[in-house]
């Protein structure tokens, strides 16, 4: 996917901060799920010299605190594992007052993923949009 935001050819690539790059997830079980990828690659967190994981770790936040003010969130989820994908990425999803009961208090792993709207220009670009310049404009 990092070479894909390279070339400007992934589909969901939100903006480029000073540790990696940040795109909406493939699938939307939550509306605006992101990932953050870090570039250059690397197999963990722990594999970054210290300078870079606080870059890394700010910049999680930041997609954070984008997706608060663009989806009016009451809180984010952040994860990262590696387990499956060996490369370093985070997880950071938006969680709605207006979940339903049944799914408000479970971990995103946990819900229907087949039944999320795969990301499409169509449905999610204006979100990846309004993402791109909040991420974009000067922090205060």
């Amino acid at each position: 996917m990092v070479d894909l935001c390279r070339a400007g050819a992934q589909p969901g690539s939100v903006a480029r901060l000073g540790s990696g790059w940040v795109v909406l997830g493939g699938r939307q079980v939550l509306r605006g799920y992101c990932l953050l990828l870090p570039d250059p690659v690397v197999p963990d967190l722990n594999a970054l010299a210290a300078a870079a994981r606080t870059q890394f770790l700010a910049d999680m936040a930041q997609v954070g605190d984008a997706l608060l003010a663009v989806t009016g969130a009451i809180r984010i989820n952040y994860a990262v594992f590696g387990n499956l994908e060996p490369a370093l990425h985070a997880h950071v999803f938006p969680r709605q007052r207006t979940e339903p009961d049944d799914i408000r208090t479970l971990q995103p792993w946990a819900l229907d993923w087949t039944i999320a709207p795969a990301f499409s220009e169509t449905l999610h670009g204006g979100l990846r949009r309004a993402l791109a310049a909040e991420l974009t404009t000067p922090q205060r």
